[in-house]
């Protein structure tokens, strides 16, 4: 019951919380409100999830032999601000479902969207078991020595030390570290769907996602799949996140802009061409940039850079394409862009990441399906969905004889 009324109150406050989020992060005012009803559903399911048969029972040569499962105390959430509500209700709505307490500490960037989760949950959760705990890096150090676990979404660099951290402490780790994420266009592709799933999958919300789209890899002749991506690219909605339709707003602040600004300077450098994003942009916004033209070990190619940029590249043939996909040390998301089931069944026995995608943009996975990635994106397990429950609780073996 109680999760279903912290969802009801999110629901309530839908516009809100929509306007505080484009205020605090610049969340376009449509993709904000997107999470807020994403939100809500996560703690509905979760809701539910409470009342889901848990365990499992054995063949026993007497009496009776199961598994239960128990909650692991409390919970050290750390969580980001590009998902500045979604994040840590994802993380929270688990933690507290399969009985343990949850402790949230936000991203600075975000610390607002997480105060004002804490106050919509307050008088439906005890203040025992939901917390919210403002603060910078060493308020991180500082929860990771004291809770029973801890889950993390951001960095690579600050993944890893969290994760080292409580392996020393002995205690489970759930990391979530980005990605580099791929998306491959065969020839027998439909070209107009996939430039339009592409250019919003690599740019919305300024490509400040981990599952944002930041390679393109294009069997065969790219020239004119090019030009049908720089025409989507050019065709969204740019500028101000609270206005309608804006789908590309500012980067989060201005070393997230310099961090792009720089990205793009060394790229052209290294000679690639700029399709898009050549025009110059005030404040902390960055134009909606793709780049040709680069050999597969440039940084643009190698590295992931937080902002509204991908590269363009051409494969010879499918293997081609999907071994340079593979070619990295993330594996968070791969999507395929083909009109041929068998090299989309293939495809997903052969790509090295966690979650997979046909015909669809890299970025986004329904709420009750299991997130996370491979190699250097995440360790510790899957969130979401009914993957959650191996993480926020331990299994405890019983068994029973009978005496008499």
């Amino acid at each position: 019951m109680a999760l279903g009324s912290v969802a009801d109150s999110l629901a309530n406050q839908e516009k809100e919380l929509t306007s505080l989020m484009v205020r605090e992060v610049g969340k376009p005012a449509g993709e904000a409100a997107g999470e807020v009803a994403r939100a809500v559903a996560i703690l509905r399911y979760y809701a539910q999830q409470c009342y889901d048969p848990v365990g499992q029972t054995y063949p026993a040569s007497r009496g009776l032999s199961f598994t239960v499962r128990r909650p692991r105390g409390a919970a050290g959430l750390i969580t980001p601000w590009n998902f500045p509500l979604a994040i840590p209700v994802w993380k929270a709505a688990p933690a507290l479902a399969y009985g343990n307490a949850a402790l949230v500490k936000p991203s600075p960037d975000a610390t607002a969207c997480a105060l004002r989760l804490a106050e919509l949950v307050a008088g439906h959760v005890p203040d025992s078991l939901f917390t919210v705990l403002p603060g910078d890096a060493e308020t991180g150090r500082a929860l990771v020595d004291v809770v029973d676990l801890v889950s993390f979404t951001g960095s690579g660099a600050v993944g890893r030390r969290v994760a080292m951290a409580a392996a020393e402490r002995g205690i489970p780790a759930q990391c979530e570290m980005g990605g580099l994420s791929a998306s491959i266009v065969l020839p027998d592709a439909d070209l107009d769907h996939a430039a339009a799933s592409i250019a919003y999958g690599a740019m919305g919300f300024a490509g400040q996602k981990c599952t944002a789209t930041k390679r393109v890899i294009v069997v065969g002749d790219a020239e004119s799949f090019a030009e049908a991506l720089r025409e989507r690219v050019l065709g969204l909605g740019y500028g101000d996140p609270a206005e309608d339709g804006v789908v590309v707003g500012p980067v989060i602040n201005e070393v997230a802009r310099q961090r792009v600004v720089d990205a793009v300077a060394e790229a052209e450098r290294a000679g690639g061409r700029l399709l898009t994003g050549k025009e110059p942009a005030d404040g902390w916004f960055v134009r909606p940039t793709v780049v040709t033209g680069l050999g597969a070990q440039e940084r643009l190619n190698r590295e992931e850079v937080f902002g509204p940029i991908c590269t363009l590249i051409s494969a010879s043939n499918v293997d081609h394409a999907l071994t340079m996909a593979n070619d990295s040390t993330y594996g968070l998301a791969t999507a395929l862009y083909t009109s041929d089931l068998d090299a989309a069944l293939s495809y997903v026995d052969e790509c090295a990441s966690g979650m997979v995608k046909i015909n669809a943009p890299t970025s986004g996975v329904d709420f009750h399906l299991p997130f996370g990635g491979e190699k250097k994106s995440g360790c510790g397990g899957k969130e979401q969905g009914k993957a959650a429950l191996q993480f926020y609780t331990s299994s405890r073996t019983v068994q029973i004889v009978a005496i008499r």
